[in-house]
């Protein structure tokens, strides 16, 4: 089945431009009854930003939850091993989260979405930032919470942008912010404040993007 893909793809690249055979490669699937179905980088935005989206929300806030809880019985040192351990383990949470938020990243039946892709692509940004915060741990091991919050929270901004919606760029800017604020205010408890600020972040996006859902599903048209 996999050869025939190929050869109907190629076939149908021949004479074309780069771009169109690009877009062609990102948007042709096998359909459950394995016919070839083609959609266009619109509709797959639109397929994307149609999702519920708080399956990733709800284990980022569920690690830093821990995480403040470790920062408030822990010394410095022990609570920035577990900051690393609960924020490298998001990613999997949320894959397993998915299963009950309806979003099943997991689910092999659906039709590949280039935007997921770019999603991925985001995670991985934010994990290569680690390479910035771990000289500054061993630097000032309090600097950790400041670090890894807010350049793990740069990949709201691409979000925010696949979906058309604002609540990305406002969690960005928001959690950059007080971060910052409270990495100066309580510079005693840096690993119980800050993560507590990116918890109520995370509370806030998580209802705006649940309300946008139920925006979305009340109006989707119903089918004939």
């Amino acid at each position: 089945m996999r050869r025939s893909v190929k050869c109907v793809r190629w076939s149908e690249a021949w004479g074309r431009t780069p771009r169109d055979i690009l877009q062609m490669l990102t948007t042709t699937n096998l359909t459950r009854a394995g016919r070839l179905e083609t959609r266009s980088l619109d509709k797959q935005r639109q397929e994307f930003a149609g999702r519920r989206l708080i399956a990733t929300p709800l284990a980022g806030m569920i690690a830093w939850s821990l995480a403040a809880v470790a920062g408030h019985l822990l010394p410095v040192g022990l609570a920035a091993w577990a900051l690393f351990i609960v924020t490298g383990m998001i990613a999997y949470l949320a894959m397993f989260l998915s299963r009950f938020t309806g979003e099943n990243f997991l689910d092999k039946a659906k039709p590949r979405n280039t935007f997921d892709a770019l999603f991925l692509y985001t995670v991985g940004m934010s994990v290569l930032c680690y390479a910035i915060a771990i000289p500054f741990f061993l630097i000032d091991r309090t600097s950790l919470p400041l670090t890894v919050g807010i350049l793990t929270g740069l990949m709201w901004l691409p979000l925010s942008w696949i979906i058309q919606h604002w609540i990305g760029i406002a969690h960005a800017l928001a959690r950059t912010g007080f971060v910052v604020a409270a990495w100066y205010l309580w510079p005693a408890h840096r690993f119980v404040f800050i993560p507590l600020v990116i918890v109520v972040l995370y509370a806030i996006a998580i209802a705006v993007l649940e309300n946008r859902w139920r925006s979305l599903t009340r109006h989707a048209p119903t089918p004939a």
